[in-house]
């Protein structure tokens, strides 16, 4: 019986002595500290960055050399029947010509495009000889050359002559066009036009009727470069690419997920501006330097911006190369960013070589945001119970700011340190002895890793403009981005923002112009 009873006092004493450890671990305050207050944290505005795309397009002088060559008349033809040098001899005497060019050649001399031709053809000249002049011919002849010279050229009197020569010349047609802020093309054409000499020999005088062709060619070509000056001043052909470019881009490109976890964004481009440079003239090529500001950024849902139009076209004081600069906002829930956070975190041991006598392993890592700061909880199990009193498990809050490292593409903590309520639970020395190695190790461990982010941020605006480097007949467009790049930085309650910066390349080479 007493046995009994000893046996029973000895259970009773050891329940009791068990309970009470177990309440002391779970009732103890210094086992983890409260987290603390946080910061309000205003929510991130809607934001847009300015992108520039600059599309140098090469037109090659090939190409407006055939354009040209469709356009400009084969054959010309012409007269003259009043003012003529031989109206004093001939009666209703006409100049006329007919000419066919040769085919034309096109080169870019300095600031101007100039094309020629050469000119071959016949002028006939026809009428009758007048009595009056036929006698006085013939009398000048007869004191010189005798009564049968002078009798002959007599007999001529009324007979219809009709006399041919062949005609030989140039002409040269320069241009040296301006972009007008209107969306117009002001081609400013100037003609030179040379004839050889042509001569007739009519009722014994020899003349030179290439000087009487000249004025009458001249005027046929200087009508024809009016009539293509005023098309082509008044064409809308530059407006209209615009237009269409400016369609393409107002829209919101499919850029996919970031991860199996994120949902599928969108990059939105909203053109604000568009601006050219005056053409240069190169050996080979007249070279138009376009280019298009808008306003982009990454949402998550498709949306249907609207962009007017520009009635205006901003000029440039000179050309600039071809490059395209996107800037655009990457917004990262705080879902992933905490996962990125345990992932880095979760398991690791600090000090990882166990040196000095402690260690402690995390187990579990939460971001939070307060002000300008991030808070983070780390569940952690201590080597020793003592260093959170009777428990050798607790959660610390640590402080950090996040700064971007653009180098190495990751957001980092930097002037980390213990929160207050979380240093009061280290009650072992040795615990207040480690503090300095967990601060340094979430320094060098505790980061977000975005270089998954950059990439897929490069592969999909790659993707977006891959469409833009398709080829249409005659025109071959050529888009790269050669670096992506990480800038900036923000945050709120729920969402990190990154700022990347796309550089790349832009030119648009055409061969062939559509014919009209």
């Amino acid at each position: 019986m007493r046995l009994r009873t000893i046996l029973l006092a000895i259970l009773i004493l050891g329940v009791s002595f068990a309970g009470a450890t177990f309440g002391m671990q779970w009732l103890s305050p210094s086992q983890s500290a409260d987290r603390p207050a946080l910061a309000e944290v205003p929510p991130l505005p809607p934001v847009s960055r300015t992108s520039t795309i600059i599309a140098p397009t090469s037109i090659a002088l090939s190409a407006i050399r055939e354009a040209m060559e469709r356009e400009a008349p084969r054959n010309l033809a012409g007269k003259r029947d009043r003012d003529n040098p031989i109206s004093q001899i001939i009666s209703n005497a006409e100049i006329g010509w007919t000419a066919s060019r040769s085919p034309l050649t096109l080169e870019g001399r300095g600031d101007a495009l100039v094309a020629s031709t050469v000119i071959n053809g016949t002028v006939r000249a026809t009428g009758q000889i007048s009595t009056q002049a036929a006698s006085g011919i013939g009398n000048a002849l007869t004191g010189f050359l005798g009564q049968d010279v002078g009798r002959s050229v007599e007999r001529l009197a009324g007979r219809t002559l009709d006399q041919r020569a062949d005609i030989r010349g140039n002409v040269t047609v320069s241009a040296r066009p301006m972009i007008t802020p209107a969306w117009r093309l002001e081609p400013n054409l100037g003609a030179q036009v040379s004839v050889g000499d042509a001569n007739l020999s009519i009722a014994g005088v020899r003349l030179n009727v290439g000087n009487e062709v000249k004025p009458v060619l001249e005027r046929s070509v200087n009508e024809q470069v009016g009539v293509l000056q005023a098309r082509l001043r008044a064409d809308p052909f530059l407006e209209v690419a615009g237009r269409r470019q400016w369609a393409k881009l107002c829209r919101s490109i499919p850029l996919g997920a970031a991860s199996a976890n994120l949902p599928n964004l969108w990059l939105e481009v909203r053109p604000v501006r568009a601006f050219a440079a005056q053409p240069r003239i190169e050996a080979a090529a007249l070279v138009l330097t376009l280019g298009v500001e808008a306003q982009t950024r990454i949402v998550p849902t498709q949306t249907q911006p609207e962009c007017p139009f520009p009635a205006t076209l901003d000029l440039l004081p000179q050309a600039e190369p071809g490059r395209i600069n996107l800037a655009v906002p990457i917004d990262v829930p705080f879902t992933e960013v905490n996962r990125l956070i345990a992932a880095q975190l979760a398991g690791r041991t600090l000090p990882a070589d166990k040196t000095g006598g402690f260690d402690v392993t995390i187990r579990g890592a939460k971001l939070a945001a307060s002000g300008d700061r991030l808070l983070i909880s780390l569940d952690v199990q201590a080597n020793k119970k003592s260093w959170f009193g009777l428990g050798g498990a607790a959660t610390v809050h640590v402080w950090g700011r996040p700064v971007l490292d653009r180098g190495r593409q990751q957001v980092r903590l930097a002037d980390v340190t213990l929160d207050v309520a979380s240093e009061a639970t280290l009650v072992d020395a040795a615990a207040r002895t480690a503090r300095s190695y967990l601060e340094a190790a979430l320094a060098e461990h505790a980061v977000i890793d975005l270089r998954p982010f950059a990439a897929n941020a490069r592969r999909s605006i790659e993707a977006a403009i891959a469409e833009f480097r398709l080829s249409d007949d005659g025109v071959r467009v050529d888009a790269a981005i050669a670096d992506l790049r990480l800038v900036d930085i923000a945050f709120d309650a729920a969402t990190l923002r990154v700022i990347a910066e796309a550089d790349g390349t832009a030119n648009v080479t055409v061969t062939s112009l559509p014919a009209r």
